[in-house]
């Protein structure tokens, strides 16, 4: 996970293929992920119906390999998996959007 921007109304994330911003001026979340052959449409959500962030933990049934991921669940059910390279960037990744969006 790289941190690409943090001010205090602005943090943005970068972990692979994916952008995660948070605006605060603009009141929105958004998502951006790279495709192969074209460039999907950015998925967005406003700040006030996150509900939650958490981390979501799996294991590769194939490898054996922990896989884990922030999760940012918004109040209408749906949710944003914001890849990691193992637990502990998930969790301070967590911690980080926790403290930028004043979550407990």
């Amino acid at each position: 996970m790289t941190v690409a921007e943090k001010t205090q109304t602005r943090l943005v994330l970068q972990s692979g293929g994916a952008t995660l911003s948070f605006d605060k001026n603009a009141k929105q979340a958004e998502l951006q992920r790279k495709g192969f052959l074209w460039k999907p449409k950015p998925v967005t959500e406003p700040l006030a119906n996150v509900a939650e962030i958490s981390v979501d933990a799996g294991v590769d049934r194939a490898s054996g390999v922990e896989i884990c991921n922030t999760m940012i669940v918004f109040k209408s059910g749906t949710a944003w998996a914001f890849g990691a390279n193992d637990r502990a960037e998930a969790q301070e990744n967590a911690k980080l959007m926790r403290s930028f969006l004043s979550l407990q």
